[in-house]
């Protein structure tokens, strides 16, 4: 959890940022861990923590407004942001019109300064006129920041590298199904749209 930049850059220049291929099938319900609770922000300053439910209080998740999946797509530097896309754009033209999933795109603002009220505040207005809704009708890729440190959110996930990107599909639960890194290839898509797919017939 030590490692700096230039192992990050090694890793990133040798792998292309491939640092594990993704999980082929779904991960069974019984040997699926938890999501780490997450707090975020919209662009309009509105706070709310992921998993959907994860805030302590008592939530039902058959209800509507808890979704059946859930695509995290973390970024924690701008060099993972085209590799998350990779995973988020044919994600969100397979599953378009469901209203039972979520997709998250999550980037990390670790820095003190920028993490600091005033600073935040302007940071994210300025966030606020670049994201734009890509959907209105059904699933909608929504942009979400995580301000401040997250060493241990990283150390609950073994996320080392940092210049690389991390995308995780989540049951209603909570629970981690499966699990990509990097770029995605077609047949990692594939398995993906399949694992989903499954997730919305589990009960």
């Amino acid at each position: 959890m030590s490692r700096g930049y230039f192992a990050d850059m090694h890793d990133l220049k040798k792998n292309g940022g491939k640092i594990a291929m993704a999980s082929k099938s779904l991960i069974p319900a019984a040997a699926a861990v938890k999501f780490p609770t997450l707090e975020v922000s919209y662009s309009d300053g509105e706070v709310f923590k992921l998993p959907l439910g994860s805030d302590g209080k008592v939530v039902d998740p058959n209800k509507m407004d808890i979704p059946k999946a859930t695509l995290l797509c973390l970024s924690f530097r701008a060099s993972s942001q085209g590799m998350n896309d990779s995973w988020s754009k044919p994600f969100l033209n397979a599953f378009s019109d469901s209203k039972n999933i979520h997709l998250y795109e999550v980037s990390f603002v670790d820095s003190w300064l920028l993490s600091r009220k005033p600073v935040k505040w302007l940071l994210l207005r300025m966030m606020k006129k670049s994201n734009l809704i890509e959907n209105t009708s059904g699933l909608q890729r929504q942009f979400v920041y995580s301000f401040g440190d997250n060493y241990y959110f990283r150390k609950e996930l073994r996320i080392l590298n940092l210049l690389t990107g991390y995308v995780f599909l989540l049951d209603k639960f909570g629970r981690i199904r499966w699990q990509g890194f990097g770029a995605a290839t077609e047949e990692e898509i594939s398995s993906l749209n399949s694992c989903v797919s499954l997730l919305l017939e589990e009960k």
